[in-house]
């Protein structure tokens, strides 16, 4: 080729990379929480990211869901003293007897509880300092997805 269509060449293929740079496509970053409240995200080592900034995915968050359970819990009661008579629940909610009445003083009450049906749990996955977090920045935009943390 010519030297001229060469330059060319070169001159079209930058112009084409600097136009796609120019529209800010989807960019994934890592960063560090530094502060919970506020929020704020250390972005490698580059700039820092607080609330208004960012968009928390159900990844990086406390959210209750419902969940369908048949769970035995753990024995307790080891040890302890009440009075007490007859069942201790309501409504229909679990509850459990002792064949004891009076003072319980000295007797072992180990037990368990049947646990099932369907029950509304909280999933405790908020951000903490020190997590290291996924984000994706919207395309032509400032605002960041935070989308997940970094296993480890």
């Amino acid at each position: 080729m010519l030297p001229d269509v060469v330059e060319l060449v070169k001159t079209i293929k930058k112009a084409a990379v600097e136009a796609v740079d120019a529209t800010k496509p989807v960019h994934i970053y890592f960063g560090e929480i530094i502060s919970v409240s506020p929020l704020k995200i250390n972005v490698e080592q580059k700039m820092i990211l607080g609330e208004a900034q960012l968009i928390l995915s159900r990844n990086v968050t406390d959210f209750k869901t419902m969940v369908t359970v048949d769970w035995l819990a753990e024995s307790s009661l080891e040890t302890h003293s009440h009075s007490l008579s007859g069942n201790t629940g309501n409504g229909g909610e679990p509850s459990h007897a002792h064949a004891l009445s009076g003072d319980t003083s000295g007797t072992s009450l180990v037990h368990t509880h049947a646990v099932s049906g369907k029950k509304e749990i909280t999933v405790q996955n908020g951000l903490v300092v020190g997590d290291e977090v996924i984000l994706i920045r919207q395309q032509e935009g400032q605002k960041f997805i935070v989308w997940d943390r970094i296993g480890t």
